[in-house]
């Protein structure tokens, strides 16, 4: 079996991949809150991995409203290394057609500044470096692994993240096509800037669903249009991780492993012991 643990972030269904063996399902506390539902840990092609719903089972949660640091915080204790996350985005380009798989690379934040999204404070300040607010190595992995699977799949793109819930007005709409972004979502940045502080690898399959509104030959975005476009993609995601699964595995070579070593500028004779403790498994091994 791989030493490598694989952490898949995404919606319903995903913890149901055939072939995935010796199924457990996990309950976890952590010093953040609890996370989005039970982790569903198993084993598939001898690789270990552990599987969460994003807004929880039934999907009960607002993007505003998941507890990002919990989730995690519960991946990094559970021995991830790198993380997928699968997420809805809108399409803010032509060439992004619903039903398309996007491979962003970077992100605007279009966030009201009332998530928390970072591990620090409470006595411990890091600054930690996001120029490239991904794994390329494992962004790299996840596109080679979409066009194995036969997907249509677009290399990098700037990803918006907005607060929602509600979906964007026309001008917003308009705004984000000035800017040159390709897609827009409600999640990923955070879990992309936690996942960071963590040392975990993040990559993300977005699965474009909809034109936003700025579009003037296509419907404006539904949710009816959206979960459609999610249901016709479910298994492609499926086949995706699969074959990405199968070319991950070892130690890891990226700047990811050690993006935290520089990061944090508290006199470590200052910081709190409660903070020290529940700090542990994310960046003990600099304290």
């Amino acid at each position: 079996m791989s030493i490598a643990t694989i952490g898949v972030i995404g919606g319903s269904g995903l913890y149901d991949m055939e072939g995935l063996e010796q199924v457990e399902r996990i309950t976890l506390e952590t010093p953040f809150g609890a996370p989005s539902d039970e982790y569903v840990t198993g084993v598939l092609n001898g690789v270990k991995m552990v599987f969460l719903p994003r807004h929880g089972r039934g999907h009960r949660l607002l993007p505003s409203e998941v507890n990002y640091r919990a989730n995690i915080y519960g991946m990094k204790t559970l021995g991830v290394e790198r993380i997928i996350s699968v997420s809805a985005v809108g399409s803010l380009k032509d060439a992004i057609v619903p039903g398309h798989i996007v491979i962003p690379d970077q992100f605007i934040d279009r966030t009201k500044g009332i998530r928390r999204d970072t591990f620090f404070g409470d006595g411990i300040v890091a600054h930690a470096g996001f120029a490239d607010p991904v794994c390329h190595s494992l962004s790299d992995t996840l596109y080679n692994a979409a066009l194995k699977a036969g997907a249509t799949v677009h290399k990098g793109g700037c990803y918006i993240c907005m607060e929602g819930p509600a979906f964007s007005t026309r001008a917003e709409s308009f705004s984000y096509l000035a800017l040159g972004a390709s897609v827009i979502g409600m999640t990923n940045l955070t879990e992309a800037k936690l996942a960071r502080e963590a040392e975990i690898c993040y990559g993300i399959i977005a699965l474009s669903t909809d034109y936003d509104c700025w579009h003037d030959s296509h419907d404006d975005v539904t949710v009816e249009a959206i979960i459609q476009i999610i249901h016709q993609n479910v298994t492609m995601a499926k086949n995706i991780i699969r074959h990405a699964v199968a070319e991950i595995g070892g130690e890891r070579s990226c700047s990811c492993t050690s993006a935290m070593q520089y990061a944090i500028i508290s006199d470590r004779a200052t910081i709190p012991e409660a903070t020290r403790q529940r700090l542990a498994p994310i960046v003990g091994k600099y304290l």
